[in-house]
């Protein structure tokens, strides 16, 4: 495979062309550039920084079955994107010694698509279905059973000649991970007996170490500094630090500098990501809420029509960090900005702001 620049690590001398000398590549730099997000993933669980608690349920669960002899029992996670739902099924599979078989709800459109999964499966391997709160009702009641007994209903045929097809099917682990559990039905949920499970935001020494460990692989040369500004502001997340760390790289594998606070700063400077981690529609809500309601209370639906944005992308997307950071609070009128908001804005909060907020 023929080395990039990208591939190489960040010092002078590894930049040195003049002799048409391709850059040496980092040991720790990834083999294929292509699938870095798959290469950044943990592989072990010593490699999984935070979610201290659910990684020792889950590995008292694996060892117990795997003394038993059965695959463990069905888990669901879940919690905001990013967080790792994801990389906790492919551990799982890993500790398992089996194969994971991923896919997602919206891409189970007919209940023969669900049949094919499960039929296909070998005994003990596991079948991970992510944003599982897309699955149609329909596939749900066939999962059931599935889940339940080991068997695969398939009603042939229709009206009074229609007939049940039973198939048993080999032992399995279902892995479900969703943003939404709320969606699921209360059937579903009381159906993964092996323990739901939610992913909490990380602090921000856990997101420093990952970013730390993300930069070695990477072959970037990273001070602690520039390290910290990563995490600052990641939003709490392993998918935006692992993002804004790679960003960071581009930027300073072309400046031929070292990942140091000042680069980062600079580097994030460009993207209008800020020291709270704030994005430019982040500060938009902030400065709409602030500047045309008054500091509010304003409904959702105002602001995204004030925003030129859909209703959803703000309370979905963006509400939920700005809360989070205490810059806006959720009341029975609406959304009101609070005094952090108008602080971090450079304005000055009016004085009933206190009040409005009781």
């Amino acid at each position: 495979m023929s080395r990039t620049p990208s591939d190489a690590p960040l010092s002078r001398k590894s930049w040195d062309t003049e002799e048409g000398r391709a850059p040496e590549r980092s040991a720790a730099a990834p083999s294929d550039a292509a699938f870095l997000d798959a290469t950044l993933r943990p592989s072990s669980w010593d490699d999984y920084i935070g979610q201290d608690g659910i990684k020792k349920n889950l590995q008292i669960l694996i060892e117990a079955a795997r003394e038993r002899g059965n695959p463990p029992e069905h888990l669901l996670f879940y919690g905001p994107p990013g967080l790792g739902k994801t990389t906790l099924a492919h551990l799982i599979a890993r500790e398992l010694g089996g194969v994971l078989r991923s896919t997602s709800g919206p891409a189970i459109e007919r209940v023969g698509d669900l049949a094919a999964l499960l039929t296909n499966l070998a005994p003990n391997e596991i079948l991970f279905i992510d944003e599982i709160h897309r699955l149609p009702r329909a596939i749900e009641e066939v999962l059931y059973p599935a889940m339940e007994s080991g068997v695969l209903n398939i009603i042939i045929g229709k009206g009074p000649s229609a007939r049940t097809l039973e198939l048993p099917l080999p032992p399995f682990t279902l892995i479900a991970a969703t943003t939404r559990v709320a969606s699921l039905s209360a059937p579903l949920r009381s159906r993964f007996s092996g323990g739901t499970f939610r992913l909490e935001f990380y602090s921000e020494d856990d997101i420093a170490r990952i970013v730390s460990r993300s930069a070695l692989i990477l072959g970037i040369e990273a001070e602690d500094a520039g390290v910290r500004e990563i995490a600052r502001r990641s939003r709490s997340t392993p998918r935006t630090a692992n993002y804004l760390l790679k960003r960071a790289r581009d930027f300073v594998q072309l400046k031929r500098r070292p990942l140091s606070r000042e680069a980062v700063i600079e580097a994030l400077g460009l993207l209008e990501v800020d020291e709270l981690g704030l994005t430019p529609l982040d500060r938009k809500i902030l400065g709409a809420l602030i500047e045309r309601f008054g500091g509010g209370p304003a409904g959702v639906g105002a602001l995204a029509a004030a925003l030129a944005e859909e209703p959803a992308t703000l309370s979905e997307v963006h509400e939920p960090y700005l809360l989070q950071l205490g810059l806006i609070e959720r009341t029975p009128r609406g959304r009101v900005a609070t005094p952090t908001a108008y602080q971090h804005l450079g304005k000055t909060a009016p004085q009933d702001l206190q009040d409005r907020l009781m």
